[in-house]
């Protein structure tokens, strides 16, 4: 029987919703234990995953109610999970591990297939990467015009996957994990490449301190620059 688990290929990632509706609900119900209800299902996420997760999404049920939900990846979808009793967390991490074998290739011509996909994108990276620092002034206007923006925002507008943007700070000291939120260096802060804003996120009854750290339209300029600097260098090493 084919499940419909709604995971992108190219990412990894799973809505919350999904992830409870499809993965954690039923494990649940199969263990004998009660559901869980997204308003609590998602205090737990945010309790456990400790990043500021963007609930903007929503989806409308048939009463018109709007349901939010959040992007996970495999990972946070792993530590979410771990939260459960063991024979629910069993059925969960195993359909994790299904789910996670689904996007590696099982045959050869799969896998040829996915190696010249991959080689397209990042032949195409290559090109929007090499034109992104000539750009600058465009990416400034934009940012201008839409406010600081944060790191998904900021991935989406430089054609970067979140995970490859995510190592290459850390790599670079541009960013780094404070209790598993990404965190500028202060020195990046200093040079007005980030904006740092602290405060309560609220879900439900319960809160949390948060501190959310935003790209300026001077930083985003500076990371479109280091992002082409850096594929022009692995292009020259790999020539």
């Amino acid at each position: 029987m084919n499940q419909l688990i709604s995971i992108s290929a190219r990412t990894g990632e799973m809505s919350s919703l999904d992830f409870l509706n499809q993965i954690v609900n039923p494990s649940r119900i199969a263990a004998g234990e009660s559901e869980v209800r997204p308003s609590d299902f998602h205090a737990r996420v945010t309790d456990e995953v400790d990043e500021v997760l963007n609930y903007d999404n929503f989806v409308v049920g048939k009463t018109g109610h709007k349901t939010h939900y959040t992007m996970l990846t495999m990972e946070q979808m792993t530590l979410v999970g771990m939260r459960e009793s063991k024979a629910v967390r069993r059925q969960v991490l195993e359909k994790l591990k299904v789910l996670g074998r689904q996007q590696v290739p099982q045959t050869y011509a799969a896998a040829l297939l996915e190696a010249g996909r991959l080689a397209m994108e990042l032949e195409q990276s290559h090109a929007q990467l090499a034109i992104a620092a000539p750009k600058a002034e465009f990416v400034d206007r934009y940012v201008e015009s839409t406010g600081n923006l944060g790191f998904r925002q900021v991935a989406k507008l430089l054609k970067v996957k979140e995970t490859d943007l995510r190592d290459f700070l850390i790599g670079n000291k541009v960013m780094y994990r404070l209790a598993g939120v990404m965190t500028p260096y202060a020195d990046h802060i200093d040079a007005g490449r980030f904006v740092v804003k602290a405060g309560m996120a609220e879900h439900g009854d319960s809160s949390h301190a948060y501190s959310q750290a935003k790209f300026t339209p001077k930083g985003v300029e500076w990371l479109a620059g280091e992002l082409a600097k850096h594929e022009a260098k692995k292009l020259m090493e790999v020539m």
